[in-house]
C-alpha cells in the first residue's frame, strides 16, 4: 500500500529526506559540472559537447527543484547551501581546464554516480512504501543513464 507524507513514520521520513538531500546535493555539483564544461569545451566536438553539457545542465536545474519539492511535501527541509551541497556530494567539481574526453569521461562518471544515488534513495522509499519518492527516483534514475550512455558513447 502507498504511504503518504503523513503516514510514514518520523523515522521513515527522516531517512527518505536524508537520501533525497543527498540526491539534491549531487544534483546541484553535476548542473554546475555540466554548466562549468559548456562553457570551457573547446575542440572537434565542440558544438555537439557544447549542446550535450547544455541540456544536461538545463535537465538537472529542473531535477533539483522536483526533488526539493519532494522533500517539502515530506514535511522535511531541503538543503539549499551549496559548500554543504558540495561537501556531501560523491560528484566532484572540476575547474573545466581539461580536454574534451577527460570532460565526457567526468561528466559520465557524475551520471552514474546519480543514477546509483538515486536507486539508493528509491529503495530506501520503497521500503517504507514511498511510492511517489520511489517513481520520482527511479525517473531520474533512468534520465542519468541515458546522459552516462550518450556520455560514454562519444569516447568509443
Amino acid at each position: 500500500m502507498t504511504q503518504t507524507s503523513v503516514a510514514l513514520s518520523p523515522d521513515a521520513q527522516s531517512q527518505i529526506v536524508e537520501a533525497l538531500n543527498q540526491s539534491v546535493a549531487e544534483t546541484a555539483v553535476a548542473t554546475m559540472l555540466a554548466q562549468n564544461f559548456h562553457w570551457n569545451v573547446t575542440g572537434m566536438a565542440f558544438g555537439p559537447l557544447h549542446d550535450l553539457f547544455q541540456k544536461i545542465y538545463e535537465d538537472h536545474f529542473v531535477a533539483q527543484d522536483d526533488l526539493a519539492e519532494r522533500i517539502k511535501a515530506l514535511d522535511g527541509h531541503a538543503e539549499g547551501m551549496l559548500s554543504a551541497m558540495v561537501a556531501r556530494s560523491k560528484v566532484k567539481e572540476h575547474d573545466g581546464h581539461a580536454p574534451a574526453e577527460e570532460m565526457i569521461q567526468s561528466m559520465m562518471v557524475a551520471q552514474e554516480t546519480l543514477a546509483a544515488t538515486l536507486k539508493g534513495c528509491g529503495d530506501i522509499a520503497a521500503e517504507h512504501g514511498d511510492t511517489l519518492t520511489e517513481d520520482l527516483c527511479i525517473a531520474r534514475g533512468q534520465e542519468h543513464e541515458k546522459f552516462a550512455w550518450f556520455l560514454r558513447s562519444h569516447l568509443r
